[in-house]
């Protein structure tokens, strides 16, 4: 089974218009792969915890970066001292391996 470093030495790749979204069955052995991301309606998500607000949003500028250069976004909501941040493929109308990609990128930010 592939694990989180498998993920994370990964890099995305554009998704084409028509290309299929994920099973449930490949969303959910993916899952299983991050810490703490719940799978919702056509996403994953997951709530991060910082003491302030400058933490919370070096976090989110370092995310910025990232996903920047994996050219793959998620949607955050940014409070003072959390950020929720949700990923899903909008070219393939739900997951795709981007998002995990990124979310096991996200993760190694948040432990670093």
């Amino acid at each position: 089974m592939a694990s989180h470093a498998d993920l994370i030495d990964k890099h995305c790749h554009p998704c084409k218009d028509g290309e299929p979204a994920l099973s449930a069955n490949e969303a959910g052995e993916l899952l299983k792969q991050l810490d703490g991301w719940t799978l919702g309606d056509q996403r994953i998500s997951k709530t991060f915890e910082f003491k302030n607000y400058y933490q919370t949003m070096a976090f989110v500028n370092a995310v910025a970066w990232m996903t920047h250069r994996e050219d793959h976004h998620p949607d955050m909501q940014v409070g003072y001292n959390q950020c929720v941040m949700e990923y899903s493929t909008h070219s393939v109308g739900g997951l795709s391996a981007n998002d995990f990609i990124c979310a096991a990128k996200v993760d190694a930010l948040y432990l670093s």
